[in-house]
């Protein structure tokens, strides 16, 4: 067993050179485990990130939401990946999210050798077990194109894996009940999540889709699919390429969302943005589309997420419930991620306030309006149209985003 302990004074300098820092552990061969520890002392201001880096990739991140962790051959603390330790020198990264005026001491330990207790593992163990799989609510048909059925998905979602305060259990729970069809679990700067998906999407019946929120003070993207960690310290400006080049895909997150708001410099626009997010309260304000607007309304796919971390976050799963129109012989929670993420790309989507809530569908050639009497769609160019019934259709002539409102100039569903 060994031991390595930092004590510094962290300050604004060093925040300003960079908001990461890694301190190297040296792990020998044939280490058991590793256990690390940071004191934060309880003072105004300090907030701190916590992470780890091997020699051979990437381990895991907890941010702030945990203040230690341990990795053995075997198992690992949630948000952590278990498996060998490679011998060499591995990194304890810490993240100066906020760093007060005078500074802050903090001591981390890190601790080789044998693991007596894993951090935060049987808590989440036992609370995994105590889930069990709720009955699904009557499902929402909707017309289609000939090929293809609509589904029902949230793609931004936590578990304790980093911030949220449930397992991916309770998180398949809770999508089963607002009637989704597929669930992303986005957890910050972490894949640890994504060995557990495949078993509980089969045993709860929802498409669970791997998924990370690459989470920097300038912004947060979502990258879906299972295509390994792309690197939140690198330049913003590299993870579309990156993500593209693994076969995923890349959603701006947020992009008005108070301190989260996206400020990162991109040349290169991913397809995708999260134009509707939990946070957009009052949808009398135009803002997100004035935003989408902004950044493109033809070459942006809009999605939708919630955002759910734990009962008191400002939506449940499912609120906004993002329609995807998918190959109709993908069926169950094995081939559905896959599926959804291939509509996505192919800019099959359509956004509602909620499962049942009214919406409006691009099918080929004409737009389908459901539930939404005594609205009007308007169109990229501004082209009004008024909608009278609970089901209408109309010709779909131009390409971009649409949206819905209603008399009181409400939003009330978008459609790409």
């Amino acid at each position: 067993m060994a031991v390595t302990t930092y004590r510094q004074r962290w300050t604004l300098d060093d925040r300003a050179a960079s908001v990461w820092h890694s301190l190297p552990v040296d792990i020998p061969p044939g280490c058991d485990g590793l256990s690390v520890t940071l004191t934060v002392p309880d003072v105004e201001g300090a907030v701190i990130d916590l992470g780890c880096e091997g020699a051979g990739g990437w381990r895991g991140w907890s941010g702030g939401a945990r203040r230690s962790f341990a990795i053995t051959p075997t198992a690992a603390t949630p948000g952590y990946l278990a498996g060998e330790l490679e011998a060499g020198v591995w990194w304890v990264v810490i993240g100066l999210h906020r760093v007060p005026v005078e500074g802050v001491e903090l001591v981390i330990e890190a601790v080789t050798g044998p693991v007596s207790v894993t951090p935060g593992l049987a808590e989440y163990a036992a609370a995994t077990a105590a889930v069990g799989v709720p009955a699904r609510p009557p499902r929402r048909e909707l017309p289609a194109p000939d090929g293809l059925r609509w589904v029902a998905g949230d793609f931004h979602a936590h578990s304790l894996h980093s911030d949220g305060s449930t397992p991916i259990a309770n998180l398949a729970a809770l999508g089963v009940l607002a009637g989704l069809d597929v669930l992303a679990i986005t957890d910050h700067n972490t894949e640890a999540h994504h060995l557990e998906l495949p078993g509980l999407s089969r045993q709860f019946g929802i498409g669970l889709i791997p998924g990370q929120e690459v989470t920097t003070e300038s912004g947060h993207a979502n990258a879906f699919g299972a295509i390994g960690v792309i690197d939140f310290r690198r330049p913003a400006s590299t993870w579309v390429s990156e993500v593209a080049q693994r076969g995923g895909l890349l959603s701006i997150n947020h992009p008005l969302g108070g301190d989260c708001s996206w400020r990162q410099p991109l040349p290169e626009h991913p397809a995708l943005a999260e134009i509707w997010h939990s946070s957009w309260l009052d949808r009398r304000w135009g803002g997100p589309v004035a935003w989408w607007e902004a950044w493109g309304l033809s070459n942006t796919i809009p999605i939708g997420g919630s955002d759910w971390h734990n009962p008191t976050s400002l939506a449940p799963p499912g609120t906004p419930t993002t329609w995807i129109a998918i190959d109709a012989a993908a069926e169950g929670p094995d081939e559905l991620p896959t599926a959804v993420l291939e509509g996505m790309a192919a800019g099959r989507t359509a956004i509602s306030a909620g499962y049942n809530a009214p919406v409006v569908l691009r099918n080929a050639n004409e737009f389908v309006v459901l539930d939404a009497p005594n609205t009007v769609l308007i169109t990229p160019e501004g082209t009004r149209h008024p909608i009278r019934t609970p089901h209408e259709t109309l010709p779909a002539h131009t390409a971009g985003g649409h949206v819905l409102v209603d008399h009181t100039g409400t939003f009330i569903a978008i459609t790409n």
